[in-house]
């Protein structure tokens, strides 16, 4: 089958394209992935994170309500007590809807029991009691009830702080992966380079300089050029156009001779 130089030159670039175009398919594709993998690392852990935390700060304003309690301001520790109250269960909302993690829920229901008993201590009565100013109570009941939920609360924090740095560790290595074939297809496309500029200085720019030789080289009376391209394509139609004009010549000026 007759291959043209336009032919081959096309297949070589368009065999470039192709390896450059399935390389980036894939580094595209890895990237939405870890794109993502990210977008829900984000999403599910960083909720968590930011419910748990919330519900540490209504805990500790909940504490600051209770000590309001004890120094006989009963309508401020109440309001302070009651809007910390709401902010912790909007929080703890959040974190129970948001189960991501193994035995996440374990935690949710940890947080639930603790928070239950520490609220029933601060529900009852205490301004105008035997609680109001007692200090030893207020350390060895309500802080401990308090420091047990702060923990619960904590530890559920903590899963998804270690979740999350464990994935990001884990998307490093993904993103090296994604990288991979993007360096592969530039290496393969400049080794590519290398051999396409090879094979078209043989069957292109050799040809054709040895051609221009051998027409350099012509003498009178040849009736060809003293060369022999051995391909099958356009530089091979050149040398036999011009053999014939050459020898069409010769037998012109024999002709004219006679």
């Amino acid at each position: 089958m007759k291959k043209t130089l336009k032919l081959k030159i096309f297949a070589s670039f368009m065999l470039l394209i192709a390896m450059l175009a399935i390389a980036g398919a894939i580094s595209i594709l890895e990237f939405r992935w870890l794109s993502n993998s990210v977008h829900g690392l984000v999403e599910d852990n960083y909720k968590s994170i930011e419910a748990s935390k919330k519900m540490v700060e209504a805990l500790e304003r909940e504490d600051s309500g209770i000590l309001l309690l004890m120094l006989g301001e009963w309508e401020e520790g109440r309001e302070i007590l009651k809007a910390a109250d709401r902010s912790f269960f909007s929080a703890f909302e959040v974190a129970k809807n948001n189960l991501t993690e193994n035995n996440e829920e374990s935690y949710i229901r940890d947080i639930e029991k603790a928070y239950r008993i520490y609220k029933s201590s601060w529900q009852r009565p205490i301004v105008d009691t035997d609680k109001q100013g007692n200090i030893v109570w207020y350390k060895d009941d309500i802080h401990q009830k308090f420091v047990d939920t702060k923990s619960a609360v904590n530890e559920l924090m903590s899963l998804n702080q270690s979740s999350m740095f464990n994935e990001v560790s884990d998307l490093k290595e993904k993103s090296k992966r994604a990288i991979m074939p993007g360096i592969v297809s530039i290496i393969a496309a400049l080794v590519f380079s290398i051999i396409l500029n090879f094979f078209i200085t043989k069957y292109f720019v050799n040809p054709i300089s040895e051609l221009a030789e051998a027409v350099d080289n012509y003498r009178d009376g040849d009736k060809s050029l003293r060369v022999d391209i051995s391909s099958n394509d356009e530089i091979k139609k050149l040398e036999n156009a011009i053999n014939d004009l050459l020898q069409r010549q010769v037998k012109n000026f024999n002709t004219s001779k006679k």
